[in-house]
């Protein structure tokens, strides 16, 4: 196992602590509507909107000043990179499909990334950022769920989940796209509490860590269906394919509809908005899918689209 426990604990000192303590609480109002104890993190609380803020910033960490940076992204990885970069006097670039949030890009460029679109989608996104990472031997590329020190710096929000002794979790429920939320927090939870399930959960409409899990590798697919673009990953990589088949209990699906029912209830009960992919995980033990009394899980992604806000804002005044 490449990801190292050691590691995820030093790591709270040295990632920026904008990104650390993030709340957690039970709300007594959620639990009465999902009919069972759930512990929420709430990962919205950083000036990413993400979780992603703390395997980026300790990504950058191991880098000089002046160092130049290129990644792909839908757009939270992008703004994490770009926040990091930006502290660490990294110069940052980021590929963006021609898809992406609108709100999300123009963060990404406020934290002071160069944006450039690239492709359809994120696949082609990817792609062309590869094939300009490999002309250019001066970059570093990063690729979200590759580097260590991004899935470990994730792990510090399993270390916050623990840190109360007399805290009790039958499972953690987490959102899968690239898998370094889920292979983060599982390293260390596997190593501290193994009797702990960890369960992903993939869109119905993206479920290529589903299929590589069974399959026993990175399986592509040919398009994803879902407006949670947060985890609309059509490959994996084989690298995070092989953590999650030594760490992860389970991948389960949820419907777009599942995750809609998820963002009403998070900012009914909660007063909090997040986009689809940061509710996958509570759409997962909302929607019965989980085992367990006492779970935890992480709202991770407060940049919805204007057409979501619309939506979430309909389904609300009903």
């Amino acid at each position: 196992m490449d990801l190292d426990v050691t590691r995820i604990e030093q790591a709270r000192e040295v990632i920026d602590p904008v990104f650390l303590d993030t709340p957690q609480y039970i709300d007594e109002q959620l639990c009465r509507a999902l009919g069972r104890t759930v512990t929420v993190k709430v990962e919205t609380a950083n000036p990413v909107r993400s979780f992603k803020g703390r395997g980026a910033d300790l990504m950058l960490s191991t880098l000089p000043a002046g160092t130049r940076v290129v990644c792909a992204s839908s757009g939270n990885f992008g703004q994490a990179v770009a926040y990091a970069g930006r502290s660490r006097g990294i110069e940052v670039e980021v590929f963006v499909p021609e898809t992406v949030n609108p709100g999300k890009r123009e963060r990404m460029e406020t934290f002071g990334a160069r944006v450039i679109t690239a492709g359809a989608d994120g696949w082609q996104a990817r792609a062309a950022v590869a094939a300009y990472a490999g002309r250019r031997p001066d970059l570093v590329y990063l690729r979200d769920g590759r580097q260590e020190a991004i899935a470990e710096g994730a792990g510090t929000i399993a270390v916050e989940l623990t840190r109360d002794p007399g805290q009790h979790y039958d499972a953690i429920v987490l959102p899968v796209g690239d898998g370094a939320l889920i292979n983060g927090v599982a390293r260390w939870m596997k190593h501290h509490t193994p009797s702990v399930r960890i369960v992903g959960v993939n869109a119905a409409g993206a479920p290529s860590m589903l299929h590589s899990l069974r399959a026993g590798h990175a399986v592509t697919l040919d398009r994803t269906d879902t407006f949670a673009d947060g985890i609309a990953v059509r490959a994996p990589l084989d690298v995070s394919v092989r953590r999650v088949q030594v760490l992860v209990d389970e991948i389960v699906l949820v419907t777009d509809e599942q995750i809609a029912e998820a963002m009403d209830l998070v900012a009914r009960t909660l007063g909090i908005i997040v986009e689809p992919a940061g509710a996958a995980g509570l759409a997962a033990i909302a929607g019965g899918t989980v085992r367990g009394d006492r779970l935890a899980t992480v709202l991770t992604g407060a940049n919805p689209r204007p057409e979501q806000l619309r939506h979430l804002a309909t389904r609300l005044t009903r």
